[in-house]
C-alpha cells in the first residue's frame, strides 16, 4: 500500500543546526512502517517537531509535571479510554497528533547503547506513533510488554533490528 497519497507530516526544527532530507526521510518511513504495521489505512497528519533538552525540558514540565528532559513526547489528538483491548485505529481520519523529538536526547542515548543516532530517532518516532495510535506503555505491565513487542516487530520490518532493552 502506498501512503504517500494519504499521509501528510509537517516538519519543524526548533535546534540550531538543520536537519538533514535523509532524516526526515527516515523519520517519514517509520511513520509509513507504523501505520502500515497497525494496518492503518486512513488519510493521516502528523506533525513532527526537532528540539533539543532545553526545549523538550519545558513541554515535559508543562505537559506531564516532570521537571527534566526526556527523549520523545506524544501529544495525540484523541483519547482511547474504553473496553475494548485495542484502540479504535480504524474509526481515525485526519491529524493523529504531534511527536516532540529531542534531537540531543536521541544522540546521547544512541551513544549509550552503541548504535547510530538515526536509528535512535527511528525507534522514537515508532514508539511515539503507537503513542498517537492509542498505545501506552504507562498503564500496566502487559501493555509495556504489547509496545515493546510492537516496536521491536517495525523495527525489524525496517531493516532496524533493536537491542534487548528497547
Amino acid at each position: 500500500m502506498s501512503r504517500k497519497m494519504n499521509m501528510m507530516i509537517y516538519f519543524e526544527n526548533e535546534t540550531d543546526t538543520p536537519v538533514t532530507y535523509k532524516l526526515k526521510m527516515l523519520v517519514r518511513r517509520a511513520v509509513e512502517a507504523t501505520l502500515d504495521y497497525e494496518q492503518f489505512g486512513n488519510a493521516s497528519e502528523v506533525s513532527i517537531t526537532f528540539t533539543d533538552n532545553a526545549g523538550i525540558h519545558a513541554l515535559n514540565k508543562k505537559f506531564r509535571g516532570v521537571d527534566s528532559p526526556t527523549d520523545v513526547l506524544s501529544f495525540p489528538l484523541f483519547d482511547y479510554e474504553g473496553e475494548s483491548e485495542e484502540p479504535p485505529v480504524d474509526e481515525l481520519i485526519g491529524m493523529l497528533g504531534d511527536i516532540v523529538l529531542s534531537l540531543e536526547q536521541a544522540e546521547a542515548q544512541a551513544n549509550k547503547f552503541g548504535h547510530s543516532t538515526e536509528r535512535e530517532v527511528a525507534f522514537l518516532t515508532v514508539h511515539s506513533m503507537l503513542h498517537l495510535l492509542g498505545y501506552d506503555h504507562e498503564t500496566s505491565q502487559e501493555d509495556e510488554l504489547d509496545m515493546r513487542r510492537r516496536q521491536r516487530e517495525i523495527m525489524e520490518i525496517m531493516g532496524l533490528a533493536v537491542a534487548a532493552n528497547d
